[in-house]
């Protein structure tokens, strides 16, 4: 049975520097680096201290332009309640608190990854409510639910993708994907794209051209 780490905090801060993305230098967060001992950490290691994959120290290239989108657009947030699902390190989160949301809710199935949220929040004197649990299935009530880097698998698309089209008839929905095989094939409009860039030791690339997606108005049955 795994030991659960008994400060998780302390186990993020101390595996992991302070820096900022790339593409949103304006936000801190508590990220791996090639000098950092949780890049090197065994799965091993992970599994007996209950830890799931460390995803939550990185700022995939969804959630990086979602971020980058909301700060240079802040009237598409402001006043808005918003909900960064699927949120891993918290950056889009931060930057709607950033352009004026009304309120941010963040949501992860790992709890580590709403641990290293808040603790990013609190490098940017964000105020980011946490939400525990898998929405999907769900009817999230916000005004503009954003999520990125989740059709990375066949299975995984096809379970969250009809949740989100379902979520677009009550609210606005955004989708950012960096060219994964399994995103969808659904006209939809799009709000911008870019090349982001990434690590090769979590894409075997340098870039990735990615883009946010809107699902609004979009049936699940397209």
């Amino acid at each position: 049975m795994p030991v659960r780490l008994q400060d998780p905090a302390a186990f993020i801060r101390d595996n992991t520097a302070v820096e900022s993305a790339g593409l949103v230098p304006e936000v801190a967060l508590h990220l791996a680096t090639d000098i950092t001992p949780i890049w090197q950490a065994s799965e091993a290691f992970l599994e007996a201290h209950g830890i799931e994959p460390p995803f939550w120290a990185f700022a995939w290239p969804g959630s990086q332009l979602i971020a980058r989108y909301i700060l240079d657009n802040p009237e598409r947030v402001r006043g808005k309640r918003v909900l960064d699902v699927a949120c891993g390190c918290g950056l889009a989160a931060i930057a709607a608190v950033m352009a004026g949301a009304s309120a941010v809710e963040a949501n992860d199935i790992d709890q580590m990854a709403l641990e290293a949220t808040a603790l990013n929040a609190t490098l940017n004197s964000a105020t980011v409510t946490l939400l525990a649990g898998d929405l999907v299935g769900s009817k999230p009530d916000c005004d503009l639910l954003v999520i990125g880097d989740v059709c990375y698998n066949g299975a995984m698309a096809a379970r969250i993708m009809p949740w989100l089209l379902d979520c677009a008839q009550h609210c606005e929905v955004w989708l950012c994907d960096p060219g994964r095989h399994y995103a969808p094939k659904l006209d939809l409009d799009i709000l911008v794209q870019q090349n982001v860039q990434t690590t090769q030791e979590l894409e075997s690339t340098d870039q990735r051209t990615t883009t946010l997606f809107s699902l609004r108005g979009i049936s699940a049955q397209g």
